[in-house]
């Protein structure tokens, strides 16, 4: 896969009260991605971090600032990016078969339909749901549907893939089984990611840089990255264990700041 990050530089978002008056949602934020793997916008709920996820994917307008993907060794570009976005709830059309859902994805995307067959084998097999291809989501588990959501994302092959906080529905364990296959295929395609989360364990787990937010008006608090690779992240390792302590520290601080402000 080629080189790919997103670039957020100043990032101003208001929102409109009832009353009228101007709500700052998202305060001069700027990070950049990791290239070709995982970045967790860590944070309280309701400090912006969707709000920002949806500028992102160009489904919110800025006040003031930019986002970029940049990709194609450098070439940056504002202007319909390749992006797969996969949702807290999986937004799958009930009346359309597992793999019709993924054709209505890679139709949306112009995908030629000679690689149609070969995608969503591909991805479908990724994500061990091939042999329900012909299955309607109403007829599967939550976590089968949520698997069907990040085939969906995948299929058409995006630059960066968005998920906004994916596994937060999910019963703990199913939940900790898809964090794993979500975790090592995008460390096997080298995929550029970009997941919000409000959970320190799971930010520790599958960010290999984490952004960490506080609460509105957000802005980036700090910035750390992950010193162990994805697939060498045990939950009960020592090395992970600290690394998940040095996290939810760099939280309780942010809190503690924000309670004597």
């Amino acid at each position: 896969m080629d080189m790919a990050y997103v670039h957020v530089d100043g990032a101003v978002k208001f929102f409109s009260r009832e009353d009228g008056a101007g709500m700052l949602v998202l305060d001069h934020v700027s990070f950049d991605t990791k290239e070709n793997g995982v970045t967790c916008l860590l944070g309280p709920s309701g400090c912006g971090k969707s709000t920002l996820l949806n500028a992102i994917s160009g489904l919110e307008r800025l006040e003031q600032g930019r986002v970029e993907v940049v990709s194609d060794h450098g070439r940056a570009t504002t202007l319909s990016p390749q992006l797969g976005y996969v949702f807290q709830d999986p937004r799958l059309l009930n009346w359309k078969r597992v793999e019709d859902n993924l054709i209505f994805a890679l139709k949306g995307m112009e995908v030629p339909q000679a690689e149609w067959k070969e995608r969503i084998h591909k991805y479908l097999g990724m994500v061990g749901l091939l042999e329900f291809r012909k299955q309607y989501p109403l007829y599967l588990s939550g976590g089968m549907r949520q698997r069907v959501g990040l085939a969906r994302g995948l299929v058409i092959e995006p630059e960066v893939l968005l998920m906004d906080e994916p596994f937060s529905k999910l019963d703990q364990f199913t939940a900790r089984k898809l964090r794993e296959d979500t975790l090592a295929i995008c460390a096997r395609l080298r995929q550029t990611a970009l997941l919000v989360t409000h959970d320190v364990e799971e930010a520790a787990y599958m960010g290999d840089r984490i952004v960490i937010l506080s609460a509105r008006p957000a802005h980036v608090a700090e910035i750390l990255d992950n010193p162990l690779p994805p697939l060498e992240r045990e939950l009960d390792d020592f090395g992970f264990i600290e690394f998940k302590k040095r996290l939810l520290q760099s939280v309780l601080k942010l809190m503690e700041e924000e309670v004597r402000a």
